[in-house]
């Protein structure tokens, strides 16, 4: 039986959540950067495919950042970052090719202390490849550019179709609450200094609206 925290989604819900995770990717082309940061989340698939990108020579420098993981705590006991690399590592990543950020509690730090890292580490960076979960490429295009104004910023993600993301999570109603919650902050974040500002679609923030009122809001934050 489904509980509540795990409960399916109906068509309707799931059309109107396809609408942000369409909206939160970019669609860049991908191509070789002077370094990538791995954005801290909470699975692997993030690691997985920056490994991957490595191995294609897209980058020859490597970030993996992120402390412990808020929505699952549990997950990565000892921080994101220190997990990503050991998976990475298995992976046939060099040990010389990533740099450890262990400390990030949020996108902003991410990204703020990945450049540190880059920069003690004597990495020029012109242009960066950000490496997300699917649902998170917007808000981390729009952090960097506010953050890091001088780089060129590429987002990337693995190629998954949405139906097939919330298979590997297994839990729809999750995944939902998270594309609304990533919504909610690249349209607040702009008016805190967080983020440059992006266009929101007229279908893509009434889908927003509407998935809040079925009651998915956990990852909303109070602002």
């Amino acid at each position: 039986m489904t509980t509540d925290i795990q409960r399916a989604i109906t068509d309707d819900q799931r059309r109107r959540a396809k609408l942000i995770w369409d909206y939160h990717q970019m669609g860049h082309e991908l191509r070789p950067a002077d370094a990538a940061i791995g954005l801290g989340s909470h699975d692997l698939g993030v690691p997985a495919f920056c490994a991957e990108l490595y191995r294609a020579g897209l980058f020859p420098t490597l970030v993996f950042s992120g402390g412990p993981n808020p929505t699952r705590p549990g997950r990565f006991p000892r921080g994101e970052a220190v997990h990503f690399r050991e998976h990475a590592l298995a992976l046939g990543v060099p040990d010389e090719a990533v740099l450890l950020e262990p400390k990030a509690r949020n996108t902003g730090q991410n990204i703020t202390f990945s450049r540190d890292a880059l920069a003690a580490a004597g990495v020029d960076v012109k242009t960066v490849l950000l490496v997300a979960m699917p649902y998170m490429e917007r808000r981390a295009f729009a952090t960097a550019r506010k953050l890091w104004p001088e780089v060129e910023v590429i987002c990337a993600s693995a190629s998954l179709e949405f139906d097939d993301y919330l298979k590997t999570i297994g839990d729809e109603k999750l995944v939902v609450d998270q594309l609304v919650g990533d919504l909610q902050r690249v349209i607040e974040y702009p008016e805190l200094g967080f983020a440059i500002e992006q266009d929101v679609p007229e279908d893509v923030h009434a889908a927003y609206e509407s998935l809040i009122s079925d009651g998915f809001d956990s990852r909303l934050l109070t602002i």
